[in-house]
């Protein structure tokens, strides 16, 4: 290993120097650049996209050319957004529609107006996030943390699939969060009814399904030419931090990221050739555990995809 990467690994390590400002900072400098024109001509789909990193890789993705379609639950914000990146952006092609992703039923309905609309879809940003103060269930009876950063993205994913197939090259991308790195994999409570509810702890905990359930969704997808990514955008400064962790951002305020180097990597992903089924951070395939009490077995992994296929109603196979 160089001692390049051997100063990677040990910024990650220390958590507050890898996820922050001065991580992307120290970085940033070895990137080669993305060519401006490298999704041209492409179409890209991202959930959450109205305001913090979900506009950011927006803005990201129409700056190389893409063609979006921003993925929210508020009209009025997405409307807002899409004016906003056309600002930045002139001559982007920028369009809005309306989905609950934790809703199952919506995910259905939103993928079949889809699949009506377009003959194909390249690129699938997971974005969308929750962090509730207290347990809540979406209307299947699925608490929300994992209804909308796990089931309703691997149905959205499975629906969508006939659409990414018609892609050259499409590519998936889940939005996790370092905070996964805290928790383990808990087969026999994912839907976390069995201790006190935190609402940090399940964004975690969801966040940590999303990583271990990646390689799972690389090799079902890698038949139809679809490759599928996970990654952390760091300490970001956005709207749901300030909600959701007034404490923390007080805190951590100094140290933390603008939405646009949160998303760089998320842009990246989707304009660069990697491999599969990794988990990524600042341009790089990271570890999926710096704690040994946090490791998955194959065995919970396993039980964990048969839950979560089974609750979206996918085929576990």
């Amino acid at each position: 290993m160089s001692a390049q990467h051997v100063l990677d690994d040990l910024l990650d390590r220390t958590v507050v120097l890898g996820y922050g400002r001065l991580g992307h900072r120290l970085r940033r400098g070895s990137w080669p650049p993305i060519a401006t024109d490298a999704l041209r001509g492409r179409t890209a789909l991202v959930t959450g996209a109205n305001s913090g990193i979900g506009k950011a890789i927006a803005t990201g993705l129409a700056e190389l050319g893409a063609a979006l379609t921003l993925v929210v639950r508020d009209r009025e914000r997405g409307v807002a957004a899409a004016a906003e990146i056309t600002a930045a952006v002139p001559g982007a092609a920028v369009s809005v529609t309306c989905c609950d992703i934790s809703d199952l039923a919506a995910v259905r309905d939103f993928t079949a107006d889809l699949a009506r609309q377009v003959d194909r879809v390249d690129m699938l940003v997971h974005n969308a996030g929750v962090l509730p103060p207290r347990r809540t269930e979406n209307p299947q009876g699925h608490e929300l943390c994992l209804a909308t950063h796990v089931l309703g993205p691997l149905l959205m994913t499975e629906a969508l699939t006939p659409l990414l197939a018609r892609s050259a090259a499409a590519r998936v991308i889940l939005m996790s969060s370092g905070g996964m790195y805290t928790q383990a994999l808990h087969p026999g409570d994912i839907e976390y009814r069995a201790t006190p509810y935190r609402g940090a702890t399940a964004y975690a905990r969801s966040k940590r399904i999303q990583v271990a359930l990646t390689p799972i969704l690389a090799d079902r997808y890698a038949p139809q030419g679809i490759s599928v990514h996970c990654m952390h955008p760091g300490w970001v400064d956005t709207p749901g931090i300030s909600a959701a962790l007034p404490r923390f951002r007080r805190l951590a305020g100094p140290l933390l990221r603008t939405p646009e180097q949160g998303a760089d990597t998320a842009v990246w992903l989707a304009a660069t050739d990697v491999p599969s089924g990794r988990f990524w951070h600042d341009r790089r395939a990271r570890a999926e555990h710096y704690r040994a009490r946090t490791r998955t077995s194959a065995a919970d992994r396993e039980r964990v995809w048969q839950y979560c296929a089974a609750a979206a109603g996918l085929p576990a196979r």
